[in-house]
């Protein structure tokens, strides 16, 4: 095939780059530009998406001997990605930067663009799997899988994806970058969020979209504190609170909502945050046919949360969960994928962003 090797400055994507080369591939590398200003992302063990990435994505490829280029996808990135997470905490969710890169900016933008340009598939370095028979598996290195964040990838979108990384641990990964004599063999994985270029996510928001004061209740109704702007809190939290009350009984409190029509942040006891029912909107479903009677499977509600049993039903606008033990810490924004045990590895069904 004709493919596109999506080249991050990592060493996941530039192995998986060399072992499309390996399988007979026609490959091409390109690396996204997306800061407005290379200067503000994070740099570094921290970073993603900078200037330091671009030059290492470029020396990968003169190793591998590919044709290398830079697409400039600020803007698009911009107005897709750090908007959208603006808007979800302005109104009171939780989004997945990552989820939201995967699915507007790398398998949608750049794999339009490459079809439109007569390639035939994009390849990425995530940790996933993709078997013959076009189903979407965990990797085998389950801590570094990234099936989660794929799971909003459409079936077309699927179809012209490759991962060629998803039946290796990530140490196999580095030795082979390190045998290829690729320099990026030991460069530590980039984490966080990369256009929040000193880590303070509550400073970036506030700069976004000022200060609004507001005041934190319990579950009674009654004021126990106040906060700058509710959209710095996040469901479960449980540090920074500056509550002005302790609760009666002594015990640590979590962030259980956040309202933003009352500009309200409600806390409460830990228990408080088990949730056994989950709703959500626009799903994408790609494990087989959509199911039209609930479904036994297991659900995944958080990037690298725990599994849980439950039982998933397609609705005519949305999806239900009922989950078979309770889970804490469900924030509206994030993503439910649902998947089916299987013994060539977990099967991602589908996935859908989580309203209640």
């Amino acid at each position: 095939m004709r493919v596109l090797a999506a080249m991050s400055g990592g060493v996941d994507s530039a192995v998986a780059a060399a072992r499309a080369v390996a399988a007979g591939h026609d490959v091409t590398g390109v690396h996204l530009a997306l800061a407005r200003n290379p200067q503000t992302y994070r740099t570094g063990a921290r970073g993603c998406c900078t200037l330091e990435d671009s030059r290492d994505a470029r020396r990968a490829a003169d190793v591998i001997g590919i044709p290398f280029y830079v697409w400039d996808m600020a803007d698009r990135f911009h107005e897709d990605v750090v908007d959208d997470f603006v808007a979800e905490y302005a109104a009171g969710r939780t989004p997945n930067p990552c989820l939201r890169c995967n699915e507007k900016i790398k398998f949608a933008a750049v794999l339009d663009r490459a079809v439109a340009l007569g390639f035939d598939a994009v390849v990425t370095g995530h940790h996933a799997r993709l078997g013959a028979d076009g189903l979407l598996r965990r990797s085998v290195d389950l801590p570094k899988d990234q099936s989660y964040v794929l799971a909003v990838l459409t079936r077309e979108q699927l179809d012209r994806s490759v991962f060629p990384l998803g039946d290796s641990t990530k140490a196999q990964v580095r030795e082979e970058a390190a045998r290829r004599g690729l320099a990026v063999a030991d460069k530590p994985d980039s984490h966080d969020i990369c256009f929040i270029a000193d880590g303070d996510t509550r400073g970036f928001l506030a700069r976004q979209l000022g200060e609004a004061p507001g005041d934190v209740v319990d579950t009674t109704g009654a004021v126990v504190g106040s906060h700058g702007g509710a959209y710095a809190y996040t469901v479960g939290q449980r540090r920074g609170l500056h509550l002005d009350r302790p609760a009666p009984d002594g015990r640590p409190r979590y962030v259980l909502s956040i309202t933003p029509k009352t500009n309200t942040v409600t806390v409460g006891p830990a228990e408080a945050l088990e949730v056994s029912r989950v709703r959500a909107e626009r799903p994408v479903w790609t494990g087989g046919p959509r199911p039209d009677v609930p479904l036994e499977c297991e659900v995944q509600l958080r990037a690298h949360g725990d599994v849980v049993p439950a039982t998933v039903e397609l609705t005519a606008d949305g999806l239900r969960a009922e989950l078979r033990r309770p889970v804490r810490g469900v924030a509206a924004g994030q993503a439910i994928v649902a998947y089916r045990p299987d013994p060539a590895g977990d099967v991602v069904l589908g996935s859908a962003t989580i309203t209640a």
